[in-house]
């Protein structure tokens, strides 16, 4: 307790300048700095040109953030995911559903004048989306089959009785 106390006093002597320059070197003589995340290694970010976005950038960064940005933008990514969403999908009345979802987003982004870069995504075939997951489903299955060893049939007991008697 009566350490503390003179603590207190000892920083209640100081000028603000003081002060921070005090606690600063007592944090440093307890070791208190010793593990930091960028000890010995530069800054990120410091470099380069400015960038009065880099608060935002940062933050969709760390927080793995999606979904952000532009109808236009969001819109090519989706179409360069959309054949391996598909390819999740267990049904064909799902994969149906999901293409007409995404064709009605893409011609609602067209109408629309919101600015940013223009919608050049185009729109998917149904029927044609529906035949190319249904080849890629039974490529899949065949795949499978074929990476699967060939099981010998093995004999009942009561076959192997019955060679035993003869």
């Amino acid at each position: 307790m009566r350490r503390e106390e003179e603590l207190r006093e000892k920083r209640r002597k100081f000028d603000s300048a003081r002060r921070a320059d005090y606690l600063i070197r007592d944090a440093m003589a307890r070791g208190e700095f010793d593990h930091l995340q960028y000890a010995g290694k530069p800054i990120p970010g410091l470099g380069g040109t400015y960038d009065p976005d880099w608060w935002i950038k940062g933050l969709i960064q760390r927080e793995h953030l999606t979904g952000l940005g532009p109808k236009a933008l969001l819109l090519r990514v989706e179409d360069a995911e959309l054949d391996t969403r598909l390819d999740t999908m267990r049904t064909e009345r799902e994969v149906r559903a999901a293409v007409e979802d995404f064709n009605a987003r893409v011609i609602d982004a067209r109408r629309q004048l919101e600015g940013g870069p223009p919608v050049v995504t185009k729109t998917r075939d149904v029927d044609g989306e529906a035949q190319r997951w249904r080849e890629r489903r039974d490529a899949r299955i065949a795949a499978q089959r074929a990476a699967q060893p060939a099981v010998a049939p093995t004999r009942t007991w009561w076959r192997r009785l019955w060679r035993g008697q003869a």
